[in-house]
């Protein structure tokens, strides 16, 4: 649901507690619509995540990692030039609108004291981040308007700021309950209740009114009571940040209890509003940055796999035509072995097939045009080339399943990927390997390749993750100690896992949690159980030539888990 009025009142006056004094020690811009404060606020650091993007507009703190850009953004730095050293004065909602004013102490170049207002504005495609100074005037603007629209509202430097214009629709918590009564009496009754209430009333989601239209379960005369009682909840702050899940994805959140999902989903309820928009956004906002991130490179590898698929089907094809190359052998013995009968010119062999047990008479077709000497020096030819062939082919198709395998292994590992780095380390693995050429138009990339993803088990053992194919080689043959463990989901694709062992036998509950690990960072994430395979590295090599990620394992054990995020994410070291 969107961040409406309502919601957005509870978290105002959650926020005004928490921010009131703090000071601004960092600006960051991770993303074109996102800006993040790192805040020093009551003795502790905590950072400030504003968006203002279509679709995920918010403020709240946050505990989520974030990759910042190389080069920052002008509207960061012009950020830091003038908050940097910043006190939070206070966190105002202006009346039933979808905003948050944050009004702030700042300090010139010269030390001279002044006020400035941070506006975040969290309406839907209009969202914005404005800096106001003290006369109303401008700063800048996340997103710049010169053009369309209202006049009053050109969002340029310089210009006097406007608020958006207010609805002319009434709120719904600002109404008497005579005028409530009277506005349900004139209704048309024959239209949807929710569409009635949110055409009616501004500050309520599409989502709350179909809330408050089930509770009602369609009949008019239940609404008044209802609309009350719901109005003197909200008036007495009695709002509560409810996540729903479904599964173990979160779905939708509200301010409210809500009624409408029923069983469908399942609700938790969250220690904060900020923590609840925390959790509900930062899981959707990490796989749409993943699936944008890794789309381009996405689709060349499977343009690749696709390619590699047809040329598999095209040799198999070849390869079945020169099964019967035996049966031209034989042919050409059999002439051969009656060239007495023949004379050139002749169009037919009739003779004994020696080579089944009743030496039954059979017919053989010639060329009349060749000697029969020709005819089965033909055969012989057709035979040697059928068989070099055969030879050949199951060489390509053995080489082309391989190579088949290693793509759709990198398709895995790219949807996996979690930051540009593991991206730029999965780009430049497939530079190496020669499946992609590396364009002109720019200097390769330089950068160190990363660490692997570091665990720790609850019994405090180290577990290592490879983020890619190469760096699986790099685990599992370089920097794993022969006695360590290694781990691997049984014949489908995944990352190597090692758990350090020191010389000591891992307790099965380490062992386990590395599972669950591999189970996670594999193709069969999210599908019930897996078997993972684990052995000592002892028993782990690499085929000369193979392709990178590709190794074999001896005297190995099979455990069944099921991947767990919740696990996997309390385990990581970040």
């Amino acid at each position: 649901m969107p961040l409406d009025a309502i919601c957005l009142s509870a978290l105002a006056t959650e926020l005004a507690a928490e921010l009131e004094g703090a000071k601004i020690d960092k600006i960051q811009q991770p993303e074109r619509d996102m800006v993040l404060f790192s805040l020093r606020t009551k003795g502790e650091n905590r950072r400030l995540l504003i968006a203002a993007g279509t679709g995920n507009a918010r403020v709240h703190f946050t505990k989520m990692p974030f990759e910042n850009p190389a080069e920052p953004p002008m509207f960061c730095m012009l950020l830091r030039k003038h908050l940097i050293g910043a006190r939070i004065l206070s966190v105002t909602q202006p009346r039933f609108e979808r905003m948050l004013n944050i009004e702030l102490e700042t300090r010139d170049e010269l030390g001279v004291e002044g006020r400035k207002t941070l506006v975040a504005e969290l309406i839907g495609r209009s969202a914005n981040l404005i800096l106001v100074d003290s006369d109303g005037r401008i700063v800048d603007c996340m997103r710049r308007m010169d053009f369309g629209g209202d006049a009053l509202r050109r969002m340029l430097p310089g210009l006097f700021y406007r608020e958006p214009p207010r609805q002319e629709k009434p709120a719904l918590l600002a109404c008497e309950p005579l005028t409530l009564r009277g506005m349900i009496d004139a209704a048309d009754k024959s239209r949807p209740i929710d569409k009635w209430l949110l055409d009616s009333f501004a500050g309520l989601s599409p989502l709350a009114c179909r809330e408050l239209a089930f509770r009602c379960g369609g009949d008019w005369t239940l609404l008044p009571l209802i609309l009350d009682a719901f109005c003197e909840s909200v008036r007495a702050g009695e709002l509560r940040p409810c996540l729903y899940y479904d599964g173990k994805k979160p779905a939708d959140f509200s301010f409210m209890r809500l009624n409408q999902y029923g069983d469908r989903l399942r609700c938790e309820e969250c220690e904060s509003f900020s923590a609840l928009l925390d959790e509900f956004y930062s899981g959707r906002d990490r796989l749409e940055q993943q699936r944008r991130r890794g789309h381009e490179l996405q689709k060349t590898v499977r343009t690749l796999r696709d390619r590699q698929q047809r040329k598999l089907i095209a040799q198999r094809a070849e390869l079945s035509k020169s099964e019967d190359r035996e049966s031209i052998r034989k042919t050409a013995e059999l002439i051969t072995a009656n060239l007495y009968k023949l004379k050139k010119g002749d169009a037919r062999l009739v003779c004994q097939d020696y080579y089944q047990e009743d030496c039954p008479e059979i017919e053989i077709a010639l060329d009349p045009l060749k000697t029969p000497q020709q005819n089965a020096a033909a055969m012989f030819k057709d035979y040697n080339k059928r068989k070099a062939a055969s030879e050949h082919l199951t060489k390509l198709i053995a080489d082309g399943e391989e190579q088949l395998d290693y793509l759709s292994s990198v398709l895995e590992l790219i949807g996996a990927a979690e930051t540009e780095k593991d991206l730029s380390d999965l780009r430049r693995e497939l530079i190496e390997t020669g499946y992609v050429k590396h364009s002109g138009g720019r200097k390769q990339e330089k950068n160190r390749a990363q660490a692997p993803l570091r665990f720790l088990s609850t019994d405090g053992r180290e577990i290592l993750v490879g983020r890619s194919n190469l760096q699986n080689d790099e685990l599992t043959t370089k920097i794993a100690r022969r006695t360590d463990y290694w781990l691997h989901t049984q014949k489908i694709h995944g990352s190597h896992v090692i758990v350090r062992c020191e010389g000591e036998a891992p307790s099965e509950r380490c062992l386990t949690e590395a599972a669950v690990i591999a189970a996670y960072y594999s193709q069969g994430r999210g599908g019930g159980k897996l078997p993972v395979d684990y052995t000592m590295v002892k028993f782990v090599r690499k085929p000369s030539g193979a392709l990178p990620g590709k190794v074999i394992y001896t005297d190995y054990r099979t455990i069944n888990v099921e991947s767990d995020e919740e696990l996997v994410r309390r385990l990581r070291v970040k």
